[in-house]
């Protein structure tokens, strides 16, 4: 997010709800509810991510055996570093290019945010990551494990030290647009390959921040209204930009009428 924008939101943990919940704010006062990922449900991605690193080393450790007719010395010394860089850039590189998510994680759907709502830098998913040194002590995570059971936001050492947490998308039912979108067209569906930007890097939680304000516009005043929409549509431009020629004549509340179309259809 640039410097001269304001954040779209920032989280605090719902009152005596310990970790179950978060409360994402809009400036205005519009609260959006998350749910923080259980230990449980960590796990279960956690044992889905082993066995995918499980498998790419053993793939690899496999072709480079063949080495073993030259050398064995160089050939085990090879299959350590793979296994070591298959390890560590395994959840670096898929959190990166998944937004927050690994196989693991998409499979049980849960996601890495930032803990104050903004966008995930690179530099926090490296942290968190190679903090799991740290959280997997002394064994299988016990560190972490313990951590997320003790403090408010489920986090584990990585993730307070990255300034991240995980939360739980659920399963969400296709909403009834007709209350948000009477209009049958859109004009941002003439560009299939920035729709499809779009619906590639908004994550769950954003979408339904966008639908949320749509659905609950009336609630605000004018002045209210305006700034709400105007900091979702800044945030939205930065997963993909539309050309001037569809945006300059429409007003930011259908600038985001056009979005939540595009990703909830």
């Amino acid at each position: 997010m640039k410097k001269d924008e304001k954040p779209l939101q920032h989280s605090k943990t719902a009152p005596g709800n310990r970790w179950s919940t978060i409360t994402i704010q809009t400036p205005e006062g519009i609260s959006f509810p998350l749910t923080i990922a259980s230990p449980f449900t960590r796990l279960i991605a956690l044992v889905v991510d082993l066995l995918c690193i499980a498998v790419a080393t053993s793939a690899i450790t496999t072709i480079l055996g063949l080495a073993r007719v030259i050398s064995w010395d160089f050939a085990a010394a090879a299959s350590a570093i793979c296994a070591f860089v298959i390890r560590m850039g395994y959840p670096i590189a898929l959190e990166w290019l998944w937004r927050g998510q690994t196989v693991g994680k998409r499979l049980v759907r849960i996601q890495v945010v930032d803990e104050q709502g903004t966008q995930l830098r690179f530099s926090q998913i490296f942290v968190r990551n190679i903090l799991r040194v740290v959280d997997m002590m002394p064994i299988f995570y016990m560190v972490g494990g313990v951590s997320c059971l003790l403090t408010s936001r489920g986090q584990r050492i990585g993730d307070i030290m990255a300034n991240t947490i995980v939360v739980q998308h659920p399963s969400i039912t296709d909403p009834d647009l007709a209350q948000v979108l009477p209009d049958k067209y859109n004009s941002f569906k003439d560009y299939p390959h920035l729709a499809a930007r779009l619906r590639q890097n908004a994550s769950p939680s954003e979408a339904q921040i966008a639908l949320e304000a749509l659905l609950r516009r009336d609630q605000l005043d004018d002045e209210a209204r305006l700034d709400l929409f105007s900091t979702i549509k800044q945030h939205m431009e930065q997963h993909a930009r539309f050309p001037s020629e569809v945006t300059d004549g429409i007003s930011d509340e259908r600038y985001i009428r056009n979005v939540v179309d595009i990703l909830f259809h």
